[in-house]
């Protein structure tokens, strides 16, 4: 049995940017109703195919489970398509799978447009950060964080959550989206020191809750 949304949480009409979200975990499910109801465009990438059927049921019982998908996000497994035409970019892959995706997504995504990392994590066998692997992949992209304090299934169910969104690249616009998904906002630059403290806030979990 599922969920319904709770907490007032509705779906405007699509008519905002379109958002590609890249990864299809507990937070980029999250995030990609988030988008959703705040009146966006949304295509979600998941490598695995039976994932993504599963979204079109409106489910995505692995990660999420009991909390229904509403309708309007377009799942799909081909990461092209995913980034079509896309406005902003939600990077949402484990830290390990970022390189990896970002190389196959190198290719699609238009310059300019930014990409939003919301996953926490070092790469293991080079010790990089995950914006430093960003601006290799993709040097003409602008570079945004979002962390919490939230939960997955919190921002699922539509339920008040915070978090901050901090630029990278300050490009006017990027954390245009980011605002309409979470209840509090704090704009500023991004430092090493701040990028690895960022680390340190869920020091039990792992790369496979993302």
């Amino acid at each position: 049995m599922t969920d319904a949304v709770t907490n007032g949480a509705q779906t405007k009409a699509p008519s905002g940017w379109r958002v590609a979200v890249l990864g299809s975990g507990a937070w980029g499910t999250a995030l990609a109703l988030a988008m959703l109801r705040a009146g966006h465009f949304v295509r979600l990438y998941a490598r695995d195919p039976d994932t993504v059927a599963a979204i079109d049921r409106g489910e995505n019982p692995h990660y999420l489970p009991g909390i229904a998908i509403e309708p309007g996000i377009v799942a799909t497994s081909d990461i092209a398509a995913a980034l079509d035409g896309a406005n902003c970019v939600l990077a949402v892959t484990p830290a390990q799978s970022l390189r990896a995706v970002l190389t196959a997504a190198a290719g699609h995504v238009p310059s300019g447009v930014p990409l939003v990392l919301c996953a926490k994590g070092i790469e293991r066998d080079t010790g990089a950060l995950l914006s430093s692997i960003v601006e290799k992949n993709l040097p003409d992209n602008p570079v945004a964080a979002l962390s919490g304090p939230s939960f997955a299934s919190d921002v699922a169910r539509g339920l008040p959550t915070a978090g901050i969104a901090a630029r990278i690249a300050a490009e006017r616009g990027i954390e245009a989206p980011i605002i309409a998904a979470v209840a509090a906002i704090l704009d500023g630059k991004v430092t090493i020191g701040q990028a690895v403290t960022a680390l340190m806030t869920r020091p039990l979990k792992t790369e496979t809750d993302i």
